[in-house]
Protein backbone atom coordinates (compact mmCIF):
# COMPACT_ATOMS: atom_id res chain seq x y z
CA UNK A 1 0.00 0.00 0.00
CA UNK A 2 2.82 2.48 0.50
CA UNK A 3 6.27 3.19 -0.05
CA UNK A 4 9.05 1.03 1.58
CA UNK A 5 11.72 2.84 1.13
CA UNK A 6 10.36 6.29 2.76
CA UNK A 7 11.02 6.64 6.89
CA UNK A 8 11.25 10.41 6.48
CA UNK A 9 8.35 10.90 8.79
CA UNK A 10 7.91 8.93 12.11
CA UNK A 11 5.58 7.65 12.68
CA UNK A 12 4.11 8.40 8.68
CA UNK A 13 1.29 10.94 8.55
CA UNK A 14 -1.75 8.80 7.14
CA UNK A 15 -3.70 10.98 4.54
CA UNK A 16 -7.15 10.04 3.02
CA UNK A 17 -7.35 11.30 -0.34
CA UNK A 18 -9.92 12.82 -2.35
CA UNK A 19 -9.05 13.80 -6.14
CA UNK A 20 -10.85 12.23 -9.66
CA UNK A 21 -9.08 13.55 -12.81
CA UNK A 22 -5.52 13.98 -13.84
CA UNK A 23 -5.06 17.47 -11.93
CA UNK A 24 -4.61 14.92 -8.85
CA UNK A 25 -2.00 12.78 -10.12
CA UNK A 26 1.22 14.75 -9.33
CA UNK A 27 0.05 15.30 -5.60
CA UNK A 28 -1.34 11.69 -4.94
CA UNK A 29 2.56 10.63 -6.87
CA UNK A 30 4.22 13.00 -4.27
CA UNK A 31 2.50 12.09 -0.96
CA UNK A 32 3.28 8.55 -1.76
CA UNK A 33 6.99 9.40 -2.76
CA UNK A 34 7.51 11.38 0.51
CA UNK A 35 6.47 8.58 3.18
CA UNK A 36 2.67 9.65 3.85
CA UNK A 37 0.51 6.77 4.49
CA UNK A 38 -2.34 6.89 2.21
CA UNK A 39 -5.53 4.74 3.34
CA UNK A 40 -7.46 5.09 0.80
CA UNK A 41 -8.38 7.33 -2.48
CA UNK A 42 -11.65 8.45 -2.30
CA UNK A 43 -12.63 9.51 -6.11
CA UNK A 44 -15.82 9.70 -8.54
CA UNK A 45 -17.63 6.82 -10.32
CA UNK A 46 -16.79 5.34 -13.55
CA UNK A 47 -18.35 6.73 -16.49
CA UNK A 48 -19.39 6.24 -19.75
CA UNK A 49 -16.41 8.17 -22.32
CA UNK A 50 -16.23 8.42 -26.21
CA UNK A 51 -18.55 7.44 -28.94
CA UNK A 52 -18.64 3.99 -27.50
CA UNK A 53 -19.36 5.44 -24.15
CA UNK A 54 -16.84 2.61 -22.49
CA UNK A 55 -17.14 2.53 -19.08
CA UNK A 56 -13.75 4.37 -17.48
CA UNK A 57 -12.46 4.59 -14.48
CA UNK A 58 -11.23 7.87 -13.37
CA UNK A 59 -7.40 8.61 -13.68
CA UNK A 60 -6.89 8.15 -9.60
CA UNK A 61 -8.39 5.45 -9.74
CA UNK A 62 -6.08 3.68 -11.89
CA UNK A 63 -3.52 4.61 -10.28
CA UNK A 64 -4.30 3.93 -6.42
CA UNK A 65 -5.33 0.16 -8.08
CA UNK A 66 -1.22 0.00 -9.48
CA UNK A 67 -0.33 0.67 -5.87
CA UNK A 68 -2.70 -1.13 -4.43
CA UNK A 69 -4.45 1.26 -2.52
CA UNK A 70 -7.99 0.95 -1.30
CA UNK A 71 -10.56 3.37 -3.96
CA UNK A 72 -14.11 4.25 -2.54
CA UNK A 73 -16.40 5.37 -5.32
CA UNK A 74 -19.40 7.01 -3.59
CA UNK A 75 -22.56 8.41 -5.64
CA UNK A 76 -23.28 10.44 -2.68
CA UNK A 77 -21.38 11.73 0.01
CA UNK A 78 -25.05 12.62 1.78
CA UNK A 79 -27.28 9.61 1.42
CA UNK A 80 -26.81 6.88 4.14
CA UNK A 81 -23.64 6.56 6.68
CA UNK A 82 -21.12 5.13 3.75
CA UNK A 83 -18.48 7.65 5.61
CA UNK A 84 -18.12 5.44 8.76
CA UNK A 85 -16.36 2.97 6.23
CA UNK A 86 -13.86 5.75 5.19
CA UNK A 87 -10.36 4.27 7.07
CA UNK A 88 -8.95 6.71 9.72
CA UNK A 89 -6.58 9.20 8.97
CA UNK A 90 -4.69 12.33 10.21
CA UNK A 91 -5.54 14.57 7.30
CA UNK A 92 -7.57 14.65 4.00
CA UNK A 93 -5.87 15.97 1.30
CA UNK A 94 -8.20 17.18 -1.83
CA UNK A 95 -7.37 17.98 -5.29
CA UNK A 96 -10.37 18.17 -7.69
CA UNK A 97 -13.11 15.74 -6.10
CA UNK A 98 -15.41 17.20 -8.34
CA UNK A 99 -18.10 17.19 -5.19
CA UNK A 100 -19.06 19.24 -1.90
CA UNK A 101 -17.83 17.39 0.91
CA UNK A 102 -20.30 17.85 3.91
CA UNK A 103 -18.94 19.15 7.05
CA UNK A 104 -19.34 16.10 9.21
CA UNK A 105 -16.60 14.55 6.94
CA UNK A 106 -14.81 17.08 7.14
CA UNK A 107 -14.16 17.37 10.73
CA UNK A 108 -13.20 14.12 10.74
CA UNK A 109 -9.20 14.17 10.97
CA UNK A 110 -7.44 16.12 13.80
CA UNK A 111 -5.38 17.89 10.95
CA UNK A 112 -8.78 19.01 9.20
CA UNK A 113 -9.00 18.31 4.99
CA UNK A 114 -6.95 20.46 3.07
CA UNK A 115 -7.64 21.55 -0.68
CA UNK A 116 -5.07 22.49 -3.96
CA UNK A 117 -6.88 24.74 -5.99
CA UNK A 118 -5.20 26.24 -9.43
CA UNK A 119 -6.06 30.02 -9.07
CA UNK A 120 -5.07 32.58 -6.63
CA UNK A 121 -7.81 32.69 -4.46
CA UNK A 122 -9.95 34.25 -3.91
CA UNK A 123 -9.71 34.72 -7.81
CA UNK A 124 -12.09 32.18 -9.51
CA UNK A 125 -13.60 30.17 -7.63
CA UNK A 126 -15.23 27.14 -8.68
CA UNK A 127 -14.89 24.23 -10.99
CA UNK A 128 -13.42 25.95 -14.21
CA UNK A 129 -10.66 27.94 -12.94
CA UNK A 130 -7.99 27.34 -15.62
CA UNK A 131 -10.19 27.73 -17.93
CA UNK A 132 -11.44 31.19 -16.59
CA UNK A 133 -7.59 32.10 -16.12
CA UNK A 134 -7.18 31.75 -19.80
CA UNK A 135 -11.04 33.32 -21.43
CA UNK A 136 -9.94 36.41 -19.46
CA UNK A 137 -6.63 37.11 -20.10
CA UNK A 138 -5.00 36.94 -16.95
CA UNK A 139 -1.26 37.69 -16.80
CA UNK A 140 -0.86 35.39 -13.79
CA UNK A 141 -2.62 32.66 -11.93
CA UNK A 142 -1.03 30.00 -9.43
CA UNK A 143 -1.54 27.47 -6.76
CA UNK A 144 -3.78 27.99 -3.47
CA UNK A 145 -3.32 25.21 -0.23
CA UNK A 146 -6.34 25.98 1.93
CA UNK A 147 -8.12 24.60 4.94
CA UNK A 148 -10.95 23.07 3.32
CA UNK A 149 -14.84 24.09 4.77
CA UNK A 150 -18.09 23.09 3.37
CA UNK A 151 -18.22 26.15 1.23
CA UNK A 152 -16.96 25.92 -2.53
CA UNK A 153 -13.12 27.50 -2.45
CA UNK A 154 -14.17 29.21 0.55
CA UNK A 155 -11.54 28.07 3.51
CA UNK A 156 -8.82 29.94 4.81
CA UNK A 157 -5.25 30.11 2.91
CA UNK A 158 -2.69 28.32 4.23
CA UNK A 159 -0.56 29.24 0.82
CA UNK A 160 0.03 30.00 -2.65
CA UNK A 161 1.88 29.94 -5.27
CA UNK A 162 2.09 32.78 -8.31
CA UNK A 163 2.88 31.24 -11.74
CA UNK A 164 3.27 34.29 -14.32
CA UNK A 165 1.49 34.03 -17.61
CA UNK A 166 2.21 37.26 -18.86
CA UNK A 167 3.51 38.06 -22.42
CA UNK A 168 6.56 38.14 -23.67
CA UNK A 169 8.16 37.45 -20.25
CA UNK A 170 5.92 34.46 -19.25
CA UNK A 171 8.22 31.04 -18.21
CA UNK A 172 6.87 27.65 -17.99
CA UNK A 173 7.90 26.64 -14.26
CA UNK A 174 10.91 24.97 -14.99
CA UNK A 175 10.76 23.75 -17.88
CA UNK A 176 13.22 25.53 -19.66
CA UNK A 177 10.97 26.94 -22.26
CA UNK A 178 10.89 30.71 -22.23
CA UNK A 179 8.72 33.29 -23.90
CA UNK A 180 5.69 31.07 -23.57
CA UNK A 181 2.59 33.53 -24.49
CA UNK A 182 0.02 31.55 -25.77
CA UNK A 183 -0.61 28.92 -23.36
CA UNK A 184 -3.29 26.23 -23.59
CA UNK A 185 -5.82 24.71 -21.40
CA UNK A 186 -3.57 21.92 -21.07
CA UNK A 187 -0.23 23.80 -21.00
CA UNK A 188 -1.26 25.67 -17.79
CA UNK A 189 -3.27 22.59 -16.12
CA UNK A 190 -0.09 20.43 -16.51
CA UNK A 191 2.07 23.01 -15.05
CA UNK A 192 -0.29 23.83 -12.07
CA UNK A 193 -0.59 20.29 -11.31
CA UNK A 194 2.74 19.98 -10.90
CA UNK A 195 2.97 23.36 -9.08
CA UNK A 196 0.36 22.80 -6.65
CA UNK A 197 2.32 19.07 -5.75
CA UNK A 198 5.28 21.23 -4.48
CA UNK A 199 3.71 23.40 -2.85
CA UNK A 200 1.37 20.71 -0.88
CA UNK A 201 4.54 19.17 0.20
CA UNK A 202 6.23 22.14 1.51
CA UNK A 203 3.18 23.51 2.82
CA UNK A 204 1.84 20.06 4.77
CA UNK A 205 5.02 19.65 6.69
CA UNK A 206 4.64 22.82 8.28
CA UNK A 207 0.54 23.02 8.58
CA UNK A 208 1.34 19.54 10.52
CA UNK A 209 3.72 21.63 12.69
CA UNK A 210 1.59 24.15 14.00
CA UNK A 211 3.67 26.39 11.95
CA UNK A 212 0.93 27.80 9.46
CA UNK A 213 -1.64 30.30 11.22
CA UNK A 214 -4.85 30.21 8.31
CA UNK A 215 -5.58 33.55 6.69
CA UNK A 216 -9.10 34.18 5.85
CA UNK A 217 -10.05 35.11 2.20
CA UNK A 218 -11.81 38.17 1.39
CA UNK A 219 -14.91 37.22 -0.01
CA UNK A 220 -15.15 40.96 -1.48
CA UNK A 221 -12.61 39.85 -3.96
CA UNK A 222 -13.80 36.72 -5.07
CA UNK A 223 -14.12 36.08 -8.15
CA UNK A 224 -16.42 32.39 -9.75
CA UNK A 225 -16.24 29.87 -12.78
CA UNK A 226 -18.60 27.80 -13.31
CA UNK A 227 -19.25 24.10 -15.09
CA UNK A 228 -18.90 24.47 -19.08
CA UNK A 229 -21.24 23.24 -21.35
CA UNK A 230 -21.22 22.16 -24.96
CA UNK A 231 -22.58 25.45 -25.84
CA UNK A 232 -20.39 27.82 -23.79
CA UNK A 233 -17.86 26.51 -27.00
CA UNK A 234 -20.26 28.15 -29.68
CA UNK A 235 -18.28 30.90 -31.41
CA UNK A 236 -20.11 34.72 -31.61
CA UNK A 237 -18.26 35.95 -34.83
CA UNK A 238 -19.64 39.79 -33.44
CA UNK A 239 -16.92 39.10 -30.51
CA UNK A 240 -13.65 40.62 -31.24
CA UNK A 241 -10.76 37.92 -32.58
CA UNK A 242 -8.44 37.96 -29.41
CA UNK A 243 -11.03 36.93 -27.16
CA UNK A 244 -12.13 33.60 -29.20
CA UNK A 245 -8.49 32.66 -29.54
CA UNK A 246 -8.30 32.73 -26.12
CA UNK A 247 -11.70 30.69 -26.20
CA UNK A 248 -9.94 28.20 -28.65
CA UNK A 249 -6.90 27.61 -26.30
CA UNK A 250 -9.44 27.55 -22.91
CA UNK A 251 -11.49 24.97 -24.26
CA UNK A 252 -9.64 22.55 -25.84
CA UNK A 253 -10.40 19.56 -25.27
CA UNK A 254 -13.78 20.52 -23.16
CA UNK A 255 -16.37 21.58 -24.34
CA UNK A 256 -14.51 22.88 -27.57
CA UNK A 257 -14.80 25.96 -29.39
CA UNK A 258 -17.05 25.49 -32.59
CA UNK A 259 -19.13 26.96 -34.64
CA UNK A 260 -21.44 26.19 -38.18
CA UNK A 261 -21.20 26.38 -41.58
CA UNK A 262 -24.61 26.53 -44.05
CA UNK A 263 -23.69 24.64 -47.25
CA UNK A 264 -26.11 24.06 -49.84
CA UNK A 265 -26.20 20.82 -48.76
CA UNK A 266 -26.25 20.74 -44.95
CA UNK A 267 -25.35 22.60 -41.89
CA UNK A 268 -21.71 21.22 -41.36
CA UNK A 269 -20.42 21.88 -37.78
CA UNK A 270 -16.98 22.59 -37.71
CA UNK A 271 -14.70 22.59 -34.36
CA UNK A 272 -11.77 25.22 -34.22
CA UNK A 273 -8.95 22.82 -32.44
CA UNK A 274 -6.17 25.95 -33.23
CA UNK A 275 -5.83 29.91 -34.12
CA UNK A 276 -4.11 32.93 -33.80
CA UNK A 277 -5.60 36.20 -34.28
CA UNK A 278 -4.99 38.77 -36.33
CA UNK A 279 -5.28 42.78 -36.68
CA UNK A 280 -6.06 42.52 -40.18
CA UNK A 281 -9.44 42.49 -41.45
CA UNK A 282 -11.08 42.22 -44.38
CA UNK A 283 -13.00 45.01 -46.56
CA UNK A 284 -16.40 43.06 -47.22
CA UNK A 285 -18.59 40.96 -45.26
CA UNK A 286 -19.89 40.31 -41.89
CA UNK A 287 -18.62 39.03 -38.85
CA UNK A 288 -17.96 35.23 -39.61
CA UNK A 289 -17.03 35.58 -43.41
CA UNK A 290 -14.31 33.74 -44.49
CA UNK A 291 -11.77 34.97 -46.70
CA UNK A 292 -8.23 34.17 -47.54
CA UNK A 293 -4.74 36.19 -46.56
CA UNK A 294 -2.22 36.78 -49.13
CA UNK A 295 0.19 34.68 -47.82
CA UNK A 296 -2.99 31.96 -48.06
CA UNK A 297 -3.89 32.18 -44.41
CA UNK A 298 -7.37 30.98 -43.88
CA UNK A 299 -9.13 34.26 -41.77
CA UNK A 300 -12.79 34.49 -40.29
CA UNK A 301 -13.52 38.22 -40.17
CA UNK A 302 -14.81 39.09 -36.10
CA UNK A 303 -16.49 42.14 -34.72
CA UNK A 304 -12.25 43.07 -34.32
CA UNK A 305 -9.79 41.83 -36.35
CA UNK A 306 -9.77 38.38 -38.05
CA UNK A 307 -9.39 34.85 -36.74
CA UNK A 308 -6.57 33.10 -38.32
CA UNK A 309 -7.75 29.23 -39.09
CA UNK A 310 -4.95 26.67 -37.82
CA UNK A 311 -6.41 23.34 -37.59
CA UNK A 312 -10.01 22.67 -37.34
CA UNK A 313 -12.50 19.41 -36.96
CA UNK A 314 -15.41 18.64 -39.32
CA UNK A 315 -17.68 17.04 -37.74
CA UNK A 316 -17.86 13.12 -37.72
CA UNK A 317 -14.06 14.06 -39.88
CA UNK A 318 -10.56 13.76 -38.34
CA UNK A 319 -8.17 17.01 -36.98
CA UNK A 320 -7.15 18.85 -40.41
CA UNK A 321 -5.64 21.86 -41.11
CA UNK A 322 -7.84 24.98 -42.92
CA UNK A 323 -5.78 25.01 -45.64
CA UNK A 324 -6.01 21.15 -46.10
CA UNK A 325 -9.75 21.97 -45.35
CA UNK A 326 -10.19 24.18 -48.26
CA UNK A 327 -8.59 21.97 -50.39
CA UNK A 328 -11.83 19.65 -50.20
CA UNK A 329 -14.63 22.61 -50.07
CA UNK A 330 -13.89 24.88 -52.78
CA UNK A 331 -16.75 27.00 -51.94
CA UNK A 332 -15.92 27.71 -47.90
CA UNK A 333 -13.59 31.17 -48.49
CA UNK A 334 -16.21 33.47 -49.34
CA UNK A 335 -18.64 32.03 -47.50
CA UNK A 336 -20.40 32.69 -43.54
CA UNK A 337 -19.55 30.95 -40.46
CA UNK A 338 -22.85 31.16 -37.48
Amino acid sequence: MNNPNSHNLKPRTSVVFWGTPEFALPALAALFKNGYDIMAVITNPDKPVGRKQLLTSPPTKVWAEKHKIPVFQPNSLEIGNWKLEIPHADIYIIASYGKIIPKEILNLPRFGAVNIHPSILPCWRGPSPIQYTILNGDMKTGVTIMKTDERMDHGPILAQQEFPISPPEARLAKSGKSQISKLTYKELHNELAKLGAELLMDTLLKWIAGEITPIPQNDAKATYSKILKKDDGRINWKKPAGEIERMVRAFNPWPGTWTLWPTNKKIMRLRIESAEFDDSESLEGSPGFIWQKPDGGICVKTGHGSLVLKEITPSGKKVMSANAFCLGYKNFIGSNLI
